[in-house]
């Protein structure tokens, strides 16, 4: 069976996804959508870098700690 979903820790550096669910602590997820990371946009993995994912969401960059990164669920 297929899965149809990853976090982001388990993405590629280079591929692009949508953002299917972010889940975790209200706090996290409140900030994640001031990010621009929610349901449904596009979120790139550019590069790890010192153990943080930087990732391309609507054109800006962030580095997001892994602890985070393990809470946004992405379509595959």
């Amino acid at each position: 069976m297929k899965r149809n979903s990853m976090v982001l820790t388990e993405a590629k550096i280079g591929q692009t996804f949508k953002v299917k669910r972010v889940e975790g602590k209200e706090k996290t997820k409140k900030f994640l959508l001031t990010l621009g990371c929610f349901e449904g946009e596009q979120i790139t993995l550019i590069s790890k870098l010192s153990g943080n994912f930087v990732v391309n969401i609507k054109d800006s960059r962030y580095a997001i700690e892994p602890n985070i990164a393990k809470i946004i669920v992405l379509e595959v």
